[in-house]
């Protein structure tokens, strides 16, 4: 696979110095390898990005709507490839695969429909002082730079290439180098579509790569979404040009269980938080918050769910949770169970990777957790979690809230009223009541403290593409 760049409307072969190897991770081989893009391949794509602009966002909003239509009816031609390619580059359980394409096809047939209505590029705005008027006008970025991570490729990069497209982006996409295939169907699409050359460009590759496309002077706009380490980078690389950036990052979430709940329902609950995607999720309720007068029946509960997991080689058996997609993950999350040995902590299910081909852990559940022990405070991003006890609403807050992350909660009660109240009291982007992590296409998503800056998916990830141009004429 040494074609593995499109650039300027063509599939070319990198030039780059890094051979990215592609890994199935329930066998722990690779299957695949490609060469990364050279810092000059990178600058092609820019330079291609930044030549196609001037046509592409003077389109008629419905021409990119009828584009971005396309991108979802040949995401379901591709249907069965793309959720083969899930299950073999990521370790997805089918299901979990099949939600992944069925949101992108969501996300792309949603920004077409928002595309079509989008209104007038000219608006009046009316002025108390007279002898001027005034119209404002809202046009796209410019070229925008897109990194995308591993746990959810092809998702992520549609909440960001969809509503870049619609608003009249052209876009450079850098994908993870652990699942770099998947996104290659974009490039397959936009050549079936007849897309403009140099509206959609893919380049691959590790941190070089990613370096060369953060800090080049030929973007306008930078979105990333990954671990704070590296946000922070992109972060400096777009101060550096002054310009905007949004960054969706980690997350240390906490689910709240209060005693008048369901305890067959809220461990349900609990374990789709913990679970999906082997706890690769930067939403990962991993923070387990259980009020006194249930936690005696919760937990043991939880834990014979959690040992009860079918966990496996998705492609070769029926399971519930697959392996941790890449090595790496693998061996930082057996860091974290021997930090917990080393801390004395209650294991109560798993701790422990599993002595099988590929990269397994068992779910694990460890209980009366200290506020100051590095698994409660840090992000795992494995399917760890940790329980705390509470005795009232206040201090549930107050535990859920202290975390240097805020990106999602979730609360569990039948009194919803009570529900309610403290889901406007947790300091997060969104909250789940009585529910597993479904997120749908028309909200919001995106975190406050150090979970990230902007917000994708809805009306508000369109913003995020366009810049507010006013103009004011003097009448006399």
């Amino acid at each position: 696979m040494t074609t593995s760049h499109y650039i300027a409307g063509r599939w070319v072969e990198g030039q780059g110095s890094d051979c990215i190897s592609v890994n199935d991770p329930a066998l722990g081989q690779p299957f695949a390898e490609l060469m990364a893009a050279s810092v000059a391949q990178v600058d092609q794509a820019v330079t291609a990005a930044r030549g196609a602009l001037p046509a592409w966002k003077n389109t008629s909003a419905s021409e990119r709507a009828n584009y971005l239509h396309g991108f979802a009816e040949q995401l379901g031609q591709r249907r069965e490839a793309l959720i083969t390619l899930q299950m073999r580059n990521n370790g997805k359980p089918r299901h979990e695969a099949q939600i992944d394409l069925d949101d992108a096809i969501a996300t792309f047939s949603y920004y077409a429909e928002l595309a079509e209505q989008l209104p007038s590029k000219n608006r009046d705005v009316p002025l108390a002082a007279p002898g001027f008027s005034a119209r404002t006008r809202l046009e796209p970025v410019g070229v925008v730079g897109l990194i995308v991570p591993w746990n959810f490729p092809l998702v992520t990069s549609a909440w960001k290439l969809a509503p870049a497209l619609a608003a009249g982006c052209t876009v450079v996409l850098k994908p993870s180098e652990v699942t770099p295939l998947i996104e290659q169907a974009y490039g397959q699409i936009a050549d079936a579509l007849g897309l403009p050359a140099g509206v959609l460009n893919i380049v691959n590759g590790k941190a070089e790569t990613g370096a060369a496309l953060s800090n080049h002077n030929g973007l306008d706009k930078l979105s990333f979404t990954g671990s704070n380490s590296v946000g922070s980078q992109v972060m400096r690389s777009a101060s550096a040009q002054c310009r905007p950036v949004t960054l969706e990052l980690g997350g240390k979430s906490a689910i709240v269980v209060f005693d008048d709940c369901d305890v067959d329902q809220a461990v349900e609950w609990i374990v789709a938080g913990i679970t999906w995607n082997a706890g690769q999720m930067c939403s990962a309720t991993s923070r387990l918050l259980v009020q006194d007068g249930i936690a005696d029946a919760l937990l043991p509960r939880l834990q014979a769910a959690l040992e009860n997991l079918r966990v496996g080689n998705p492609l070769t058996e029926e399971v519930d949770m697959g392996p941790l997609t890449s090595q790496a993950q693998w061996l930082k999350v057996a860091g974290y169970f021997a930090t917990a040995r080393e801390e004395g902590l209650q294991c109560l299910a798993g701790g422990k990777a599993l002595d099988r081909d590929g990269w397994f852990v068992s779910p694990t559940l460890y209980a009366d957790v200290p506020k100051d022990s590095r698994l409660w405070t840090e992000e795992i991003f494995g399917p760890v979690l940790c329980a705390r006890r509470f005795a009232t609403e206040e201090q549930a807050i107050a535990e859920a809230n202290d975390s240097r992350f805020g990106l999602v909660a979730t609360v569990c009660s039948a009194d919803l009223e009570r529900a309610e109240r403290v889901a406007d009291a947790l300091e997060v982007g969104h909250v789940w009541i009585n529910s597993v992590q479904a997120v749908f296409v028309e909200t919001s998503w995106g975190g406050t403290k150090g979970s990230g800056i902007g917000r994708e998916l809805g009306p508000w990830g369109l913003s995020a593409y366009q810049s507010v141009k006013h103009v004011t004429r003097c009448l006399g």
